[in-house]
């Protein structure tokens, strides 16, 4: 991913400082509730800025502190390399699921995006 593709406040200038980007996004990410989930690119409409790259990325650097498991791809696939981890958190919620097929790789479920997905709600005042 190039630096171009991120908003300004992501670039290596801010490496010790949480940018302000990646504060908002954070924000969005703590905000969903627990059984709910968000696209990548729910969160970036819902902040007006960025693309589901841009909120990637946040998410990849410094969402260890947040609820990861509900920012996900928007095919419900579980996200690659933490998989048993995040099906822990969905069960643990009662995220819903769809039951994998016995063809699927690994034969893990994937998130039931109609069900699951949260649309924010009400925007909270103040929020930008």
């Amino acid at each position: 991913m190039s630096e171009e593709s991120l908003p300004d406040d992501i670039g290596p200038h801010h490496a010790n400082a949480l940018p302000e980007y990646a504060e908002r996004v954070l924000d969005v990410a703590e905000r969903i509730p627990p059984a709910r989930v968000m696209t990548y690119g729910d969160v970036a409409e819902w902040l007006e800025e960025g693309g589901p790259r841009q909120v990637g990325r946040v998410m990849a650097l410094y969402g260890g502190a947040v609820p990861w498991w509900r920012v996900v791809r928007a095919d419900g696939v579980l996200l690659p390399g933490h998989e048993l981890r995040a099906l822990d958190h969905y069960r643990a919620e009662g995220t819903p699921l769809k039951e994998a097929s016995r063809a699927a790789e690994g034969h893990l479920p994937r998130l039931d995006m109609k069900r699951a997905r949260w649309d924010g709600g009400e925007r909270a005042d103040g929020h930008t």
